[in-house]
């Protein structure tokens, strides 16, 4: 009996079904990396939207007519507990890399210099707030460069 035919057949199907389980994997692996990138993607967009609104409660908070700095105090910690700041940071902590979780933690920092600021008493427009607001500014912008780098997003050249 001549068994060519036969390896031949089996060789062929053995190297068809290796194929298609590479093919399959790479598949696959291309796909958990396109899931994880919009995962990031919406984190981020979460975080520095949170970043965002609390920012804007804050500033409306001291902009406000409030009896006592423990009220004004009180106001101005609770704008920012309601905006999700808290939880969208946890959720960049989780998949965030270490570049842009550093880069998040002193966009953070620097909107609480403001918030305590204001806790404290600061008006808004006064001369100590400038600085503080120049370094939110710059926070962000370092902030979205590295998310955008982090997505494979070009640079703005616009901040």
């Amino acid at each position: 009996m001549d068994w060519m035919p036969l390896l031949s057949t089996l060789s062929g199907a053995v190297i068809g079904i290796a194929a298609t389980l590479l093919a399959d994997r790479n598949r696959w692996r291309r796909e958990e990396v396109r899931h994880a990138l919009e995962v990031r993607r919406e984190v981020y967009t979460l975080y520095v939207s949170a970043l965002k609104a609390a920012g804007e409660e804050i500033r409306a908070v001291a902009l406000g007519d409030h009896m006592s700095g423990s009220a004004r105090d009180a106001a101005v910690r609770e704008a920012v507990r309601g905006t999700g700041l808290y939880t969208a940071s946890e959720r960049l902590w989780l998949v965030g890399p270490p570049q842009v979780v550093a880069a998040g933690n002193e966009a953070f920092r620097s909107l609480r210099l403001i918030r305590d600021s204001y806790a404290r008493g600061m008006a808004v427009g006064a001369a100590e707030e400038a600085p503080l607001i120049a370094q939110r500014r710059k926070a962000m912008a370092a902030l979205r460069r590295v998310m955008r780098e982090d997505l494979g997003i070009g640079p703005l050249g616009i901040e």
